[in-house]
């Protein structure tokens, strides 16, 4: 299996669960829309298969859509200033990772918001609501080594360059112009970590305004496929979307739950994956995955 260049590491990326999602998108995309780009894993997966002509990748956090962009078009100079960054630390000195994100919170550095993402705990990213991270440094490791974030970063240039918009904003306004012949998927953050005590992102996201912009997808005719609810153990991420929408839900087994093993529990990861009419079946050809067996039609 080809190892595909991830260059943003952080926890909650898709990037192991990319195979299984990507053989409910159909071939021929025009436009691939990932409005909740985050690390942009869906984005690289299907540009690395072709998937589709062209790709949109957005977010409402400027600075992740401002690092995406410095990845893709203009990956010498990012790779360079990761290393410049990376290389300003010495093992055990952990006052160096709060000069950097003191730096990024007052200016919005991309390249320091990547350095932050890779030496973070668990690279576990935490936002608060005016958009400044507010994670603590892992005290085990360094992050990723300069030469391989370079390869990494080379990498995605090489399959999104010349052919990728990004965009800032409301996901809505981002995938507005999304049309029959597109694809749109999404990976908002689930309900328990951006509503309640657990906020983990910037910006806060309801079911019920979640819920309003499908049906607005689906008038459109636009296909789609959702991650968004969930379960660890006998813990749920958070409610499933109501069977009014009459989506598929697929449940997919992402494996054990790194986060419980560290607690020394041993855990599987469940995540559901909601796809339009017609998308329920795996592209024709393509042998479904024994993960996915298990769906229900809501």
């Amino acid at each position: 299996m080809i190892r595909l260049p991830h260059p943003i590491p952080y926890q909650g990326s898709k990037r192991s669960l990319a195979p299984m999602i990507g053989r409910y998108i159909p071939r021929g995309v025009a436009t691939f829309y990932e409005p909740f780009a985050g690390s942009a894993a869906m984005t690289i997966y299907a540009a690395h298969h072709r998937l589709a002509e062209r790709f949109v990748v957005a977010d409402s956090l400027e600075p992740m859509v401002d690092l995406l962009r410095s990845i893709v078009d203009e990956p010498e100079r990012t790779a360079a200033r990761y290393r410049d960054v990376w290389e300003g630390q010495r093992p055990g000195e952990l006052g160096y990772f709060n000069e950097v994100r003191d730096r990024y919170n007052s200016k919005r550095d991309p390249v320091d918001l990547l350095y932050l993402i890779c030496r973070c705990v668990k690279n576990a990213i935490r936002f608060n609501g005016s958009g400044r991270f507010t994670q603590s440094v892992d005290k085990r490791r360094l992050g990723m080594q300069p030469d391989k974030m370079r390869g990494a970063i080379m990498g995605v240039s090489a399959i999104l360059l010349g052919r990728t918009e990004f965009r800032v904003g409301d996901w809505k306004e981002t995938a507005a112009d999304a049309a029959q012949g597109d694809f749109v998927y999404m990976d908002p953050p689930y309900l328990g970590t951006s509503i309640g005590r657990d906020k983990r992102y910037h910006q806060q996201l309801t079911q019920d305004e979640l819920c309003e912009g499908l049906e607005g997808l689906m008038a459109r005719r636009v296909p789609f496929a959702l991650s968004y609810d969930g379960m660890t153990g006998g813990r749920e991420y958070g409610p499933p979307l109501p069977a009014s929408l009459g989506l598929t839900r697929l449940l997919l087994h992402a494996g054990k739950s790194s986060q419980a093993t560290l607690s020394g529990r041993n855990e599987e990861t469940v995540e559901s994956l909601y796809v339009t009419p017609g998308l329920a079946e795996p592209v024709a050809g393509v042998i479904r995955p024994r993960a996915l067996q298990e769906s229900l039609a809501l």
